[in-house]
């Protein structure tokens, strides 16, 4: 049996449930980032959203439901911002470190991102793990660094044995840092790591940071 075609009206209500969906997840991702999945609560989310509870379990099921959705977004855009880097058209260093600045941009443009990669790992990635789309998230970027890295090694570039995991670690611990720990590092040291006349030099830190150590140029000399 074919399917119906879409009428003018069936796409307009599926226009305003996709515009429904995505002003709950907005709003989720705000509270969920300020309160914590045990502190936020679906009531205060549908009042923010001026709608009910009801249409908030009618698109996401429930709480638990709501929040691995706005998990999956936030790791999908961060996903989405790294597949526009052109490997194929970029030396290896300039890929690098075009990586490297690229997710320094994404966290300091992205800091409730920052926050709820936090709550998931207090509570030991739980609620990640049971998400299919998000445990595979992570290949587009390591298949992504492990181009580079191939393409670096190949050209005589890269010198260092560091695998695509290791090199999207370096790169993330970095940004994820200056925007998770600027209230504990600004109390200790008197710096606000996020301020603006801080940002070029860290963006910069972080792109020359990584090529150093894969170029070998901070390498110890052999004994």
């Amino acid at each position: 049996m074919s399917s119906q075609p879409a009428t003018p009206a069936s796409e307009e209500r599926r226009r305003d449930a996709d515009r429904t969906k995505a002003e709950i997840l907005e709003v989720a991702r705000r509270e969920f980032a300020r309160q914590g999945y045990a502190g936020a609560r679906v009531d205060e989310i549908a009042a923010l959203m001026r709608t009910t509870k009801r249409m908030i379990y009618y698109y996401f099921g429930g709480k638990e439901n709501l929040y691995v959705a706005v998990l999956e977004k936030a790791y999908a855009e961060v996903r989405a911002a790294e597949a526009t880097i052109d490997v194929e058209h970029l030396a290896p260093v300039e890929a690098i470190r075009t990586l490297a600045e690229l997710t320094f941009d994404h966290h300091d443009a992205h800091q409730d991102f920052i926050k709820l990669v936090s709550i998931e790992n207090i509570h030991r990635a739980e609620r990640l793990r049971r998400s299919e789309a998000l445990v595979n998230l992570g290949a587009p970027v390591t298949d992504l660094i492990s181009r580079i890295l191939d393409a670096g090694r190949a050209s005589g570039d890269f010198v260092t044995g560091a695998d695509a995991i290791d090199v999207h670690m370096m790169i993330s611990s970095f940004c994820f840092f200056r925007i998770s720990n600027q209230h504990t590092f600004g109390a200790l040291f008197g710096r606000d790591l996020t301020a603006p006349e801080h940002r070029a030099r860290h963006r910069t830190m972080v792109g020359e940071m990584t090529v150093a150590y894969l170029t070998g140029a901070g390498a110890r000399p052999a004994p």
